[in-house]
């Protein structure tokens, strides 16, 4: 699971092209059951992060910079 200890390491995974991103905000840090964050289509969405690892993978999402937060969510 090397996606999900990206995204615990504060890695944002995305698409630029297509305004697609999942990342794990700071605040979920430590949390027995973090929710990442899902943007697409200019919405914004909770998920769990068995469904952001999902996302990852079937999206082909890579570590990217974030147009608002940069490089890291943290």
């Amino acid at each position: 699971m090397m996606a999900e200890a990206k995204l615990r390491g504060g890695v944002i995974f995305g698409d630029r092209e297509n305004g697609e991103y999942v990342y794990l905000p700071a605040s979920e840090v430590g949390a027995s059951r973090p929710l990442c964050v899902y943007e697409a289509d200019g919405r914004r969405e909770d998920v769990t992060m068995e469904e952001a690892v999902r996302l990852i993978t079937v999206r082909s999402l890579r570590p990217t910079a974030h147009p608002k937060l940069g490089r890291s969510a943290f």
